[in-house]
């Protein structure tokens, strides 16, 4: 599909993405009003506050009175300072939607160019843009934290680990969303389309396809199996090399490079250690078929849409390995359905910088493996 056709849906699906960001966050307002805890229950208020807090437009409560509120020194500036942080915060939530439309915008372009969701790759395409979704509001949060955080009047202090909890914020509400968007973008892009036809495959060797993915899928695990262990996830989250500002980059190092956290089976069973690291396998195996079929679907394997190819699969593959440990933690245990799924979504910014490394990792090894195919066919 040329970026001609494809410009129509991917700017269609970034609008409705940020207008229905920019909808719940406005609903969040609501979730104050007497009675609704009553009517959803305080454990379903607490959560749902949580979702769409991050994406409320409205300055929250304690920046009415400045950085005093904020647990900083007291404001001398009266109404003047208080301006001063809502315009901060104001700033921050502008950046934010601005940067998740920008974001989406660019990756859906690129997918819906090199995956179009027409007959055999509808499926596919969703998937793709589902995952682009949740990294774009990723992305849109990672870009507007400096002056969320300066909002609050003290953001000179520990900036590191605030930006690391600010990122880690946002992140239910884009995949909840992004899941409507996805399926209006497939359903535009299929009508833009028109009668082209099927695109064309790339033919993909299938030794070299599986070579690729292995290769993709071992940095994957380098991320899930080495750097997520405890005690090397300890030494990350340690790590704290000057003082000053931004002497303590562990927390923000262990969001960008982790994708989960596991130790060794010490002092229980090793079937119930098995069980709960069945999600981790899940999610390697999740990659290394996205890997394996990502070449032949694209209409062209370039390096950029191999590389987003990869993130939207090991975020896909984050999202299953997430839901089968909320099925294994609410069979073995009494916790709710909201308190078993806080953790939805977590890992996606680790996800974008391993992912992209194992895109650009497959890339290399496919176009290795392949020209030499070539040349010892010839």
């Amino acid at each position: 599909m040329t970026y001609r056709r494809a410009v129509i849906p991917a700017l269609t699906g970034g609008l409705l993405l940020t207008a229905l960001l920019w909808w719940a966050g406005a609903s969040a307002d609501a979730l104050h009003l007497p009675g609704s805890g009553g009517t959803l229950g305080i454990d379903a208020l607490a959560e749902l506050r949580r979702w769409l807090t991050p994406w409320a437009y409205d300055p929250p409560l304690f920046l009415d009175a400045g950085a005093q509120g904020s647990g900083s020194l007291p404001d001398t500036r009266g109404d003047d300072g208080r301006d001063h942080y809502t315009a901060l915060y104001t700033t921050g939530l502008q950046i934010r939607f601005a940067a998740v439309f920008v974001l989406f915008v660019l990756g859906a372009l690129l997918l819906i160019r090199r995956l179009p969701p027409l007959r055999g790759r509808a499926t596919a395409a969703f998937l793709a843009l589902w995952a682009w979704a949740a990294v774009a509001g990723t992305l849109a949060v990672t870009v507007s934290a400096p002056w969320l955080i300066a909002s609050t009047g003290h953001g000179s202090y520990r900036f590191l680990p605030q930006l690391a909890n600010v990122i880690a914020s946002g992140r239910q509400l884009p995949l909840a969303v992004g899941l409507v968007v996805a399926g209006a973008t497939v359903l535009l892009a299929r009508i833009t389309a028109g009668d082209t036809g099927r695109p064309p495959r790339t033919e993909v060797p299938a030794r070299s396809a599986r070579l690729a993915a292995t290769a993709g899928t071992a940095v994957i695990a380098l991320s899930l199996v080495v750097l997520s262990y405890r005690s090397v996830a300890a030494a990350l989250q340690e790590f704290s090399p000057v003082d000053g500002l931004l002497s303590e980059p562990g927390d923000l190092l262990r969001q960008w490079l982790l994708l989960g956290g596991w130790s060794g089976p010490e002092g229980g069973p090793l079937g119930d250690w098995l069980l709960y690291r069945a999600p981790d396998v899940l999610l390697l195996v999740v990659v290394w078929w996205a890997l394996r079929l990502l070449p032949g679907l694209l209409t062209r394997a370039t390096l950029p849409a191999t590389a987003v190819g990869a993130v939207c699969a090991t975020v896909l593959g984050l999202l299953a390995s997430q839901l089968l440990r909320i099925a294994v933690t609410r069979t073995r245990s009494d916790q709710g359905l909201l308190y078993s799924s806080a953790g939805l979504g977590d890992g996606i910014p680790a996800a974008l910088v391993v992912g992209l490394a194992a895109g650009v990792t497959t890339a290399l090894v496919l176009r290795s493996s392949r020209r030499g195919t070539r040349t010892s066919g010839g």
